[in-house]
C-alpha cells in the first residue's frame, strides 16, 4: 500500500508548532488539563483510581452509552471508540473496501477521505463542491455520479475547509441516493455540533442502516491532543473493523477514556463556550472580508470553523503563506492543499486576538500587492 504525500498534512508538520498566530487550523480553543478537570467535576482521587489494564477493543461499555444517547440511538452495540476521527476512518475504509471498488467522495477533501481508498486501488470520484456555487452541494451532481458499482460515498458536512453543510431536505435527499443504489455512507462527522444559522443535523445512522458516522474531540471540543473519536455502525461492521484494529492500535487508554466519559457527560459546558466564540470569530471575519471585497471572495461558513477564501491577485497563494509564516509567525494554510492554489484555509475558531491580528497583517498584503 503506498500513499502520496498529504499537503495538508505536510504543512502542518512544519508550520503549525511553532506558530505564534494561528488562522490556519480545524477547530476551537485549545481546553487545559486543568480546565477540563473543572469543567467535567473531576476530582483528583477519580483519576488515581484508574488502573492501568487494556480496555476492551470496542471501548468501555458506559462511554459507548454516553456517546450513543447523545448523538446517536441509544444503542451501544453500535458504537466502537477510536484513536481520534483518523483511525476510525482508515479502519472502516479498509474494512469496506475491496480493490477495484467504486468510491464516490467530496471534493476538496480532507486527505484521507481519499487517499486511504486510492491506495488500495479503489476506483474514486469526485462530487465537486464548485467555486461557482459558492461551494453549496448539489446533491443531483451526486445522483448523477454514483452507479450500482458504487460501495461507498463519503462526505464531511459541515465542510472542511468550505464551512459549507446541507439543509435537512439536502440531507433527506443524500441519503435517499446512497439507498438507490445501497452504497455505505461514511459520515465524517467532526464539525456536527458547529452551526450557525440551523440546528445540527441528526446522525444518518438513525434512519439509514450503512451509515458509518464518525465523530471527534478535535474539532467542536477543543481537545485535539486526546485524539479521541468514535465510529457508529452496524455491530456486524464493527466487529469486522476489529479484526484490522488487533493488528494496529488494539484499543484505547483506560485513562482516556475516563476523561472523554466525564467530558461527554457535560458536553454542552464544554461546546458552548466555544461555539459561542467561533461566532464571534465569524462575524469578525465576515465584516473584514467586506473592508476588502476587492481582495477577497468569501462564501460565508454556515458550519465548521474553516473559511475557504479566494485571495486577489494571488493565482498560487503557496508563497504568501509561507511568506506570513517566515516574517509574522502566522499559520495559513494555502489552498493548494485542497486543490485550491488561489484560496487559503483559515481557521477563525481560536482566539479572537490572534485572528484580529492575523487578518490585519493578511490585509496589509492586499496594500503591498498593489505597489508597483
Amino acid at each position: 500500500m503506498n500513499f502520496d504525500g498529504a499537503l495538508l498534512e505536510d504543512w502542518m508538520r512544519d508550520h503549525y508548532h511553532d506558530a505564534a498566530i494561528d488562522i490556519g487550523s480545524s477547530g476551537v480553543l485549545d481546553y487545559s488539563l486543568g480546565e477540563v478537570r473543572k469543567l467535567a467535576g473531576i476530582e483528583p482521587g477519580d483519576l488515581d483510581e484508574i488502573v492501568f489494564r487494556d480496555s476492551p477493543c470496542l471501548g468501555r461499555d458506559d462511554l459507548r452509552e454516553a456517546i450513543a444517547s447523545r448523538w446517536g440511538d441509544g444503542d451501544a452495540r453500535r458504537v466502537m471508540l477510536t484513536h481520534g476521527g483518523s483511525e476510525a476512518i482508515y479502519v472502516a475504509l479498509q474494512t469496506l473496501l475491496e480493490p477495484g471498488d467504486q468510491v464516490v467522495a467530496l471534493h476538496p477533501a480532507y486527505h484521507s477521505h481519499v487517499s486511504v481508498a486510492e491506495s488500495m486501488g479503489c476506483e474514486v470520484l469526485r462530487w465537486r463542491l464548485r467555486e461557482e456555487d459558492k461551494f453549496r452541494p448539489d446533491v443531483e451532481e451526486l445522483a448523477r455520479l454514483v452507479t450500482a458499482r458504487t460501495k461507498v460515498i463519503v462526505v464531511n458536512f459541515p465542510h472542511n475547509p468550505t464551512g459549507a453543510t446541507l439543509d435537512l431536505a439536502g440531507f433527506r435527499r443524500l441519503l435517499e441516493i446512497a439507498d438507490n443504489v445501497g452504497a455505505h455512507l461514511l459520515w465524517d462527522g467532526a464539525f456536527t455540533d458547529l452551526v450557525y444559522d440551523d440546528a445540527p443535523l441528526p446522525d444518518p445512522g438513525l434512519t439509514y442502516p450503512r451509515a458509518v458516522s464518525i465523530g471527534t474531540f478535535s474539532k467542536a471540543f477543543g481537545l485535539p491532543g486526546m485524539r479521541f473519536g468514535w465510529c457508529m455502525a452496524d455491530p456486524e461492521l464493527l466487529r469486522a473493523m476489529t479484526n484490522l484494529r488487533d493488528r494496529i492500535t488494539l484499543s484505547l487508554s483506560p485513562l482516556l477514556e475516563y476523561i472523554a466519559l466525564r467530558v461527554v457527560q457535560r458536553a454542552d459546558v464544554f461546546i458552548a463556550p466555544r461555539l459561542k466564540n467561533a461566532e464571534a470569530n465569524r462575524r469578525l471575519l465576515a465584516d473584514w472580508a467586506a473592508r476588502h471585497e476587492d481582495h477577497v471572495d468569501l462564501p460565508l461558513p454556515l458550519g465548521g470553523v474553516t473559511a475557504f477564501p479566494r485571495l486577489r491577485p494571488w493565482r498560487d497563494t503557496t508563497d504568501l503563506c509561507r511568506r506570513l509564516g517566515e516574517t509574522s509567525n502566522i499559520l495559513l494554510v494555502p489552498g493548494r492543499a485542497f486543490d485550491h492554489p488561489s484560496r487559503v484555509r483559515l481557521g477563525f475558531g481560536g482566539d479572537r486576538g490572534q485572528l484580529s491580528k492575523g487578518l490585519d497583517i493578511l490585509g496589509a498584503e492586499f496594500a503591498a500587492s498593489l505597489q508597483p
